[in-house]
């Protein structure tokens, strides 16, 4: 029998200060480092005007505000440039929002190709803005590596504001204004906002000081898109990103947005129970396919445009895209298996083709590291001058360190502990697995985590304790993400009524898990083989609670992490 650790019973003081509260909601808090009934009653009852700071907190947030509004007073052509994925299109929604209700009409907006162009700024754009007569240029999620190009635009009369919240290198852009709480001297009380949420401050900031005749509270109406940003982007949902998040999904299930609400519709997602898995796993990949594998600023028209035939036409043609995203991504997959199958696998693995898309070659490698259970490097070239690559960690190495040790393999990498991107000359390729593999000799450590997420039990339970009351208990914590994970229940020795595999390739499975008074209480697990367990035999699992809305009524179950 798997032994999983589960979480210890919270002490005496918990059960004091948390009285207020269910059993297993004093446990959750309590290990999410929320110990006093203050802190508890912050954390379940977000408060937009309570938990969100003062925007000009922010270093040089008031410098940009102040050159922003002397833009508009000027009638100066403004261009707001915005990173290509699910931050920062979102966030440049967010500002052109803004624009867009004053009626400022010198505005255009500009989203780099990520193939053509790459990410950040480009001297070629800042060019063509500079014999457009642009003046300033705002950057969305992007711009704080930006040194040459911030001085190449200054040199032709271009101010730039930076809005970023990547980290920030030894050089720092000698931008009009850098508004990125992770600077050193900036003493804002919460540095982990995304891209769209730096945004979001900005336009705070505007309507703070500026005198645009706006109802209070109008801003409200971007949180919509905030919210989809600081969902996808992994940021931790804590502070103000919970607040952000919380108040994002309640805007989204109302959102006026007709490229949003036809995008939903198409994908079956019910606008009334919408949450943050719907978020990550179906608004995010469509928006991010349109770097992926078209043009990104589609994915702008579809969220900003207010004339409903291109919304929804953008709609449509991203969820086809991303349809052949899924393809695609499925075929380099297959493709990699046969060829990891016919030899023999090595402390690193590199695998890659010429024809694959690089957009694509993260989601591939994170399959991958998973499956094959150690560091992955994944490449491709197809449009590209150089071999590019995306890789992942098993856990047990960093990436960064892994690929600077091994040396000049790379034309250029970067990255961080989990993750990371490369380029290679072609002719490093055919030693870059050697390379690797000598790099990762030295650095890794079996037995240590990095701390990725480790399967702990929040609390055991048994089947008869799932119910719609502890569901309520627990969706009281959410939305879930970093910093917040959705709680997990171990469940032992449990009965099965029946099993089925089902979808299109019967690849997923359902187990019908017997309450004690002939009740159901159905446990899914997507992308599975083969069931491990038959109808009549018992078995035990790792599972969340969830709320399936797919039929004409709402269903309880349980999603399987992992099953014995």
């Amino acid at each position: 029998m798997k032994k999983v650790p589960v979480r210890d019973p919270v002490p005496q003081a918990a059960d004091n200060a948390l009285q207020n509260y269910s059993e297993l909601q004093r446990r959750l808090l309590w290990y999410r480092g929320i110990k006093t009934a203050e802190a508890a009653d912050v954390f379940l009852n977000p408060s937009y005007e309570r938990d969100l700071h003062d925007p000009f907190l922010i270093l040089n947030l008031e410098k940009a505000v102040d050159r922003i509004l002397a833009a508009i007073e000027a009638k100066e052509q403004v261009v707001i440039y915005g990173d290509y994925d699910c931050d920062g299109i979102p966030g440049t929604t967010a500002l052109y929002g803004f624009f867009e209700k004053i009626n400022y009409p010198h505005l255009r907006v500009y989203v780099p190709h990520r193939y053509r162009e790459g990410y950040g700024l480009n001297n070629e754009a800042i060019q063509q803005f500079s014999n457009d007569d642009v003046k300033l240029i705002i950057t969305i999620d992007s711009g704080i590596t930006d040194v040459e190009q911030v001085a190449f635009a200054q040199r032709l009369g271009i101010d730039v504001i930076i809005t970023d919240h990547h980290l920030v290198q030894e050089k720092v852009p000698k931008a009009f204004a850098v508004v990125n709480s992770k600077q050193s001297e900036d003493t804002y009380p919460f540095d982990q906002l995304c891209g769209a949420g730096v945004a979001f401050k900005l336009v705070q900031g505007l309507l703070k000081k500026g005198n645009f005749g706006l109802s209070e509270g109008w801003e409200k109406w971007l949180l919509d898109v905030v919210g989809i940003a600081t969902i996808a982007d992994m940021v931790p949902l804590t502070g103000e990103n919970r607040v952000l998040a919380y108040f994002g999904l309640k805007v989204l299930r109302q959102t006026p947005r007709t490229g949003l609400a036809h995008l939903l519709q198409k994908m079956g997602v019910k606008r009334e129970h919408l949450n943050e898995d719907d978020v990550g796993f179906s608004i995010a990949p469509v928006v991010n396919a349109a770097s992926r594998l078209g043009t990104p600023i589609d994915a702008f028209h579809m969220l900003a445009s207010r004339n409903p035939v291109q919304a929804m036409g953008q709609a449509e043609a991203l969820y086809a895209l991303n349809t052949e995203r899924k393809i695609q991504v499925k075929t380099m997959i297959q493709e990699a298996h046969a060829m990891v199958g016919a030899r023999e696998l090595g402390a690193v693995l590199v695998v890659g083709r010429q024809e694959w898309k690089p957009g694509l070659l993260g989601l591939a490698a994170s399959s991958l590291a998973e499956h094959y259970e150690r560091p992955t490097f994944v490449w491709g070239r197809e449009g590209s001058t150089e071999v590019k690559g995306s890789c992942r960690s098993d856990g047990r190495v960093n990436m960064v360190d892994l690929m600077v040790a091994a040396g000049d393999v790379f034309v250029d990498r970067g990255g961080h502990a989990f993750a990371g991107g490369f380029s290679c000359a072609d002719e490093q390729l055919e030693r870059l697995e050697s390379a690797l593999a000598v790099a990762h000799a030295s650095l890794a450590q079996p037995d240590v985590d990095m701390g990725c997420p480790s399967l702990i039990a929040d609390k055991k339970v048994e089947i008869d304790e799932v119910t719609w009351k502890m569901y309520d208990e627990v969706t009281a914590l959410a939305p879930f993400g970093v910093g917040n994970e959705k709680p997990l229940f171990l469940l032992e020795n449990v009965p099965v009524a029946a099993v089925r595999m089902f979808g299109k390739e019967k690849n997923h499975l359902q187990l019908n898990l017997q309450k004690s008074d002939r009740g159901i209480v159905p446990a899914i697990k997507f992308f599975t083989k083969q069931s491990p367990v038959r109808a009549g035999e018992r078995v035990s699992l790792l599972a969340h609670l969830e709320k399936s809305t797919f039929g004409y009524k709402p269903e309880l179950r349980l999603r399987i992490v992992d099953i014995w």
